[in-house]
């Protein structure tokens, strides 16, 4: 029986094949994804498998014959006279990774391992070359190179972990901002980056992240290797193996403690602004009763006064003055007890307000309508809700010049699932552009031109959600309907307790 000695890849060794075994190596270079080729040692091909057909785009006809030349670019065509002086030699090449060419003349990446055929005495007549097309894997490599160069040079954090919290990654962003080295890090927990009394965020975390959820944009605090706090928001997204299971989590993490600062410095100053409003709103509404007291005074002294006529003057300054001093009292109540929480009905905040702006409402012909129906008293800062509703309120007066109608409700309200107070400015003005509605809580964004700080309506939204609520605006700039509308909704129970959830929400103590 005719027998063929292959040394062959498929088969990790020097092989002797009978007839039958001929059969079956036929049948399954024939099945092959990868290019089974065989050529003699003038390179001329002698077989030619549908792999390669798929893989080069010649026909088995088309090729048979040829030389194997015909695949390789003209530049490396030195390297098929050294894979032959291999093979006379009776060596093996192995992954050899190179460049060939198809028939339409794309060039493609692929590995070549090229064994010596030899016949029944052993004498070396040819070879046998099994190629398979890396493209995928090389794009799937650049693609890897080119991001990990992302990483690396990202000015953000960036680390993966796996569902225990251990770190697995860590780029330089993370290194300048944290402070630890590359292996410092890499298998240690991340709790280690995590302020004591925040340990419990990792939990949640993990608990999101197991359930394929992501986490984005959560403002927190974190710990340098040097004990400094750094306020960071981060981004967490699971990662995932190839069955889709999750297997772990990348983290970017910004530093926004600049950012942090930057916004306290602006609240200051528009806390500044609107003491200094408040003021000469304040030395306004005061100025009315005290030239009123001043003019009783310089009456009582007049000679011809009578003694009756004299006290009607003094019984008159002496209500002046209490109104002075009920003004007084207001003003040290906006502010003396505002970084602590205390209960309080709204619509009393509401009136102390509208105390103070009663003599502008009147001078511009503004006609006020207020409901009051808050029976609960609801925990703030004073202070801080003060300065709210005098932006609001302001706000609709100066949007109505001419005059108008503004109308205050202040009622009790559920959204979601938690109960509050809600409070609704209405006024019928001339009301704000479309275009510009989705920029009004935009930090130096106003629509007054010289008149506005533009910071007004940010601060009062950054304080309603410091109180967990919510403020949003509607408004018409249609002729005969034109108006605003100011909806304030603040949850009752906002300082029991102190929770940060994974959300971003913060909850202050």
């Amino acid at each position: 029986m005719k027998k063929t000695v292959l040394s062959t890849e498929l088969f990790g060794k020097e092989s002797v094949f009978t007839e039958t075994g001929k059969n079956f190596l036929a049948a399954i270079i024939a099945s092959s994804e990868d290019a089974i080729i065989t050529k003699d040692l003038d390179g001329i091909i002698t077989s030619w498998n549908e792999g390669a057909r798929r893989i080069f785009g010649y026909q088995a006809e088309e090729i048979v014959g040829q030389s194997i030349r015909r695949l390789i670019p003209e530049e490396l065509q030195h390297e098929e006279d050294a894979i032959l002086a291999k093979l006379r030699a009776g060596e093996r090449i192995r992954h050899f990774e190179t460049t060939r060419v198809r028939k339409n003349g794309e060039r493609f990446p692929i590995s070549v391992t090229i064994s010596p055929v030899k016949d029944d005495s052993g004498v070396i007549i040819g070879a046998s070359k099994i190629a398979r097309d890396i493209s995928d894997r090389r794009r799937a490599e650049e693609n890897r190179f080119r991001l990990a160069a992302i990483v690396d040079s990202a000015d953000d954090a960036i680390i993966s972990k796996d569902l225990n919290g251990i770190v697995t990654s860590w780029n330089k962003g993370a290194q300048r901002l944290f402070g630890y080295l590359e292996e410092e890090m890499i298998g240690q927990p991340i709790l280690r980056l995590i302020p004591e009394e925040l340990q419990y965020e990792e939990k949640e975390i993990l608990e999101k992240l197991h359930a394929g959820e992501k986490v984005e944009h959560y403002e927190t605090t974190r710990l340098s290797k040097n004990g400094d706090l750094r306020q960071v928001s981060i981004t967490i997204s699971p990662i995932r193996n190839d069955a889709g299971k999750v297997i772990g989590a990348s983290k970017i993490a910004r530093d926004i403690s600049e950012r942090k600062k930057m916004e306290f410095l602006l609240v200051q100053a528009e806390k500044l602004a609107a003491t200094g409003r408040m003021a000469a709103a304040i030395a306004h509404e005061i100025n009315n009763p005290l030239a009123s007291v001043l003019n009783l005074i310089f009456l009582a002294r007049q000679s011809s006064a009578s003694r009756a006529e004299i006290q009607e003057y003094l019984g008159t300054a002496e209500s002046e003055l209490e109104r002075v001093s009920h003004i007084a009292r207001q003003t040290l109540g906006y502010y003396r007890d505002n970084a602590s929480p205390c209960e309080v009905h709204l619509h009393d905040l509401v009136q102390n307000v509208l105390s103070v702006y009663r003599t502008r409402l009147q001078a511009h012909n503004i006609v006020l309508e207020t409901t009051f129906n808050d029976l609960r008293k609801i925990k703030v800062r004073p202070g801080e809700m003060i300065q709210v509703l005098s932006n609001v309120i302001s706000n609709a007066m100066d949007a109505m010049p001419l005059g108008g109608s503004m109308s205050i409700t202040v009622a009790p309200t559920k959204k979601v699932d938690r109960n509050g107070v809600q409070i609704t400015v209405r006024d019928t003005g001339s009301g704000i552009p479309r275009e510009h509605l989705d920029k009004v809580f935009e930090p130096f964004f106003t629509t007054k031109g010289n008149l506005g700080t533009g910071i007004g309506l940010w601060v009062a939204n950054q304080l309603v959600q410091r109180h967990h609520g919510q403020i949003s605006i509607s408004s018409s700039t249609e002729r005969g309907d034109s108006g605003t509308t100011v909806t304030i909704y603040l949850p009752f129970g906002s300082f029991e307790g102190t929770t940060t959830k994974p959300n971003g929400a913060q909850r202050d103590s």
